[in-house]
């Protein structure tokens, strides 16, 4: 990983977004390939970075979700004090006593997530998990016109506050939002390697938005393009950790890209899984074949769309994701870029043809 690799990766998980606010996520991909690639929208906020092949056919979409999981400041109580809504998957053990960043009229606030002491809990309330829903902000305001003065609102976002680590050898990253700004690093890599390589088919890179909350924008962005090949770019939990077996969490750090079988919501293309499988072992690229029986991707609406589009999911294994701190290795996100570029070079009309008669 050379330095400005790391500084893109640091920049996409640190840029603050959850889903209906990809604002600043989107920005920072435009700023990257606004001069690769053609741009335009979705209706719902998804970005479309198009770069046409020589024959404009077949048409690949990657889809990498821009948003991360946060909060919403739904209620201020009179001593100032914010109660949220979970924007996305939490867990309430990892939410408690960790510092978030408020997105206010005025600027960002610090704030951190509290709860009743337990020292001032009875013997058996202490033994039970607290719940989000007993949980509040506290930004040091005394009241909630002061809150409001800080520019605190009903609805204001809130996202974690974390800044990403280097570990290990120096190829292992803790950070926020790796689901799924890892997926959109992939993605931008693949374009940028693209606008060098000569390539049949009109690829799409697309920044889906509300994935967390629906797989909202993929739906829309799918229904737009119409893709004939989408190849989803995201992440699954990690296995090789204590207490997860491999049956449960087949993929590890470290061990390559995982490409998924099934999930909650696909069935992968099973001939498009055999191409990716047979062009990493050309290039020597290591792979690992994943699957999750709960939990889905953008990939359960995409694959739908219209008379339906051949779909495979690529997922960077990921310690701890929903969370305050996710791990990654980069060289998995190494490998899933070059995988890709290679399939989306391969995969002409007649490449395509193939796999719909498979």
């Amino acid at each position: 990983m050379n330095k400005l690799q790391l500084s893109r990766l640091v920049e996409l998980s640190e840029v603050c977004g959850i889903s209906g606010f990809e604002g600043p996520v989107k920005a920072l991909l435009q700023k990257r390939l606004g001069k690769l690639a053609q741009v335009s929208y979705d209706k719902l906020g998804s970005i479309i970075f198009t770069q046409a092949g020589s024959k404009g056919e077949p048409s690949i979409m990657l889809a990498s979700h821009m948003d991360e999981v946060g909060f919403l400041v739904k209620y201020i109580t009179k001593e100032g004090f914010l109660r949220f809504y979970p924007i996305g998957g939490w867990f309430d053990q990892v939410c408690l006593s960790q510092r978030v960043i408020l997105h206010g009229k005025k600027g960002d606030l610090t704030g951190v997530i509290g709860s009743k002491p337990p020292h001032l809990m009875p013997a058996a309330e202490r033994t039970k998990v607290v719940e989000k829903k007993d949980m509040y902000i506290d930004i040091g305001a005394a009241s909630d016109k002061e809150a409001r003065e800080l520019g605190v609102y009903e609805g204001c976002p809130v996202t974690p506050d974390v800044k990403v680590a280097v570990l290990g050898q120096g190829n292992i990253l803790a950070g926020k939002a790796w689901d799924n700004r890892i997926g959109c690093a992939i993605m931008a890599d693949v374009m940028e390697n693209l606008a060098k390589k000569a390539h049949a088919g009109t690829v799409y890179g697309v920044g889906t938005v509300q994935e967390e909350v629906g797989l909202r924008g993929a739906q829309t962005s799918a229904n737009l393009l119409q893709p004939d090949v989408a190849f989803v770019l995201d992440t699954c939990a990690a296995g090789g950790t204590p207490g997860v077996t491999d049956d449960i969490a087949p993929a590890k750090m470290g061990k390559g890209i995982g490409i998924t079988i099934f999930d909650g919501g696909i069935l992968c293309n099973t001939a498009l899984k055999e191409l990716a499988v047979s062009t990493a072992r050309q290039l020597k690229v290591p792979v690992q074949i994943v699957y999750g029986e709960g939990g889905t991707t953008d990939g359960a609406r995409i694959h739908m769309t219209g008379a339906g589009v051949l779909t495979l999911v690529f997922s960077v294994p990921t310690r701890y994701i929903h969370s305050h701190q996710s791990v990654i290795d980069v060289r998995d996100y190494e490998a899933a870029v070059k995988l890709i570029t290679a399939l989306c070079v391969k995969l002409d009309k007649k490449a395509y043809a193939k796999l719909l008669e498979a």
